[in-house]
Parts: structure tokens; C-alpha cells; sequence
């Protein structure tokens, strides 16, 4: 396994994470991700700690806060092996203080968050989604706290306007509070929406990408292709509403590519896809999900080997997008692009 630095920090963690989203699945969302108990998910967490897997990634959110608590079951009697990251700030109830992330609700999720885990810290408190109604100082005034307090080693963001992060970033410096090391975010070969202004940010300023979703929302397992529907069995039937949107002709196109990879190397579709994300700038950690053993053991199959650089241009031709304005012009007109070379 191999271990990067999370953003600017000292915390390591591996280029693949597990997201124990499918532990405790209850609801039409999550139930339909996965439903693992707590021996099944102590197995799941057995295979992944040898592997070299040690953070786990979990949210309040999850299943109303059943992912934290067997994810708990799972690891107990190990804490000092693992790294767990959650998150918080979406709704957990129809109250006005039952979600977003001002001083009282933050504080109870975190003291929440921390029973459910049967832990006395959390190595990564990330906030779900902006919260507008939180003035930035009053957040970051109450991570601080939390910090000082060892309840919260680190603190990062996911789903967040770059903009929104990167005035966050400027006030914690500006009064010498913790700085977000991770940005939480959905990337993959059908979405690259990252790449216009998130990942350039998060490489000016230190912030490692913990990548959602990496297969797309279970596009890219290698079951759907242009001459295949949705299979019978596929999640995507109940969750296709919550996914983020791609065009059919770019999926299709995306798969072929792949296919014809997996000739070449012997790889699954999935282990290429992964693979692909693993090299991209800013990316610190891929976080998988399993619903059983074997989910998981050949996405472990992803790491241990690399593409060819002809390898990753196709795949780079292949899920290629016109970003929206204003970044177009800057792959459309030389004088623009000769300004801003990409990352990627």
C-alpha cells in the first residue's frame, strides 16, 4: 500500500480509504448501498487492514448514524490501527438546530459522532456541505476549539464551492486557526468537473483530495456498456436520482476505452478506473465501497501496478469535457491558454 501526505499536513493515509456508507444500511438510499452488520463489516475491516487500508470514512448522515456505530463494532480493540474521518452538517432531523453547522450543532454532532464510534477523537471532522447560515468565523472559531480540545485532530470539507473554501482557508489563517487539509469530492472518468477550479486550488493551497464515488455511482463497474442496460440487480435503479448526472454517449464512450484497456492488462474495469484517479494531481485517497468480500478484494486490485502514459491518454481523450465558462476559453483560444497551462 502506498501512503500519501492528506494536503498539507503530517497525516498520512492510504491511496486507497475505505467508505463504510454500505455498513448498517437502513432507508431507500443507503439500504440500497449495502447493509453489513458488525461481523461483516469486522471481516470487511479485517481484509482491509492487511491489505495496508486504514481509513475509514463514515458520516452522521449515514443510515441516521447506524455506519458510525458499526463501524465502531468493527473496529474495536484496534482504534490505535485505523484513521477514522466523518462528517456533518446535513440534516438528521426536521428541527431547526438539526442541521448545518453553527457552534451548538456542531458541538452535539461531534460529541454524537464520537458515542456512536466508541472513541474519545476523530482524526477527520469533515463538514457534509456549506452551511450559508454559519458566518465562516464562527465555524471555524468552534473547529478550533474542538482541536484544542482532542476531540478532533484535523478537519477538511466535502461538496464545497471553491470560493466558500478558499475564504475559509483565508480567515484560518488569518487568526491562526485549523486550516482544512481535505476536500471530500466526486471524481471520476465520467466526472471531472474537479479538475476547473477545485483541483487547482486544492494544489496552490494544500488541500488533498478524498475522492467520492470514484466508479462513477456504480456506472463503471464494467456491467453497463452501449450494448447492456442497467442490469437487474444494479443499485442504480433505486439511486440513480441522488447520482450526479452523465450523458449516455460519454459513459459509452468512457467504457469502451476501458474495455479495450482491460484486454490490454488483464485489469477489471473497476481496478483501471481506480487506477486512473490514483495518478491524478491533488488526489491523496480513493475511498472504495464494498457490499461484500469479494467487492472489495478486487478493488484492493487496483493499487500494485500502473497504466502506460499511451494508457492514460486515451482515458483522458475519452472522458474529456468542455468546461463551462469561464474556463473554456482557456482550452479554446491560444492567446487565453497560453496564460494558465492545465494541471492535467
Amino acid at each position: 500500500m502506498e501512503y500519501r501526505q492528506l494536503g498539507a499536513s503530517g497525516l498520512r493515509v492510504p491511496v486507497l480509504s475505505f467508505g463504510a456508507g454500505t455498513f448498517g444500511g437502513a432507508g431507500p438510499l443507503f439500504g440500497a448501498w449495502g447493509n453489513s452488520d458488525a461481523r461483516e463489516a469486522r471481516r470487511l475491516v479485517d481484509i482491509c487492514l492487511e491489505a495496508g487500508v486504514t481509513l475509514f470514512d463514515t458520516a452522521d448522515v449515514y443510515s441516521d448514524g447506524a455506519s458510525e456505530e458499526v463501524l465502531g463494532e468493527a473496529i474495536r480493540g484496534r482504534r490505535d490501527a485505523v484513521l477514522i474521518s466523518t462528517k456533518t452538517g446535513l440534516p438528521t432531523g426536521d428541527g431547526p438546530g438539526d442541521w448545518g453547522v453553527s457552534r451548538s450543532r456542531l458541538i452535539r454532532a461531534v460529541e454524537g459522532a464520537l458515542k456512536r464510534l466508541g472513541t474519545d477523537h476523530i482524526d477527520l471532522l469533515q463538514l457534509h456541505a456549506f452551511d450559508a447560515s454559519t458566518p465562516v468565523e464562527e465555524l471555524l472559531a468552534t473547529l478550533d476549539m474542538l482541536v484544542r480540545a482532542g476531540k478532533v485532530r484535523h478537519v477538511g470539507v466535502s461538496n464545497y464551492p471553491g470560493w466558500q473554501l478558499m475564504k475559509a482557508l483565508a480567515v484560518a489563517d488569518r487568526h491562526g486557526w485549523p486550516r482544512f487539509i481535505a476536500h471530500q469530492v466526486y471524481y471520476s472518468l465520467i466526472g471531472r468537473a474537479y479538475e476547473a477550479d477545485l483541483m487547482p486550488l486544492a494544489a496552490d493551497q494544500g488541500v488533498g483530495a478524498l475522492v467520492w464515488s470514484p466508479l462513477g455511482w456504480g456506472r463503471l463497474t464494467g456491467k453497463i456498456r452501449r450494448s447492456a442496460p442497467i442490469p437487474a440487480g444494479s443499485r442504480l435503479h433505486e439511486t440513480a436520482a441522488f447520482a450526479p448526472p452523465v450523458e449516455d454517449e460519454l459513459l459509452y464512450r468512457v467504457v469502451d476505452v476501458l474495455d479495450a484497456i482491460a484486454g490490454e492488462t488483464g485489469k477489471t474495469v473497476p481496478q483501471i478506473a481506480l487506477n486512473w484517479l490514483i495518478g491524478r494531481p491533488t488526489v491523496s485517497s480513493v475511498i472504495i465501497g464494498a457490499r461484500n468480500e469479494e467487492q472489495l478484494r478486487q478493488n484492493l486490485g487496483a493499487i500494485g501496478w500502473s497504466l502506460t502514459a499511451e494508457q492514460v491518454a486515451r482515458l483522458d481523450a475519452a472522458s474529456d469535457v468542455m468546461p463551462p465558462y469561464p474556463h473554456a476559453p482557456y482550452r479554446q483560444q491560444e492567446g487565453f491558454a497560453r496564460l494558465n497551462p492545465p494541471l492535467v
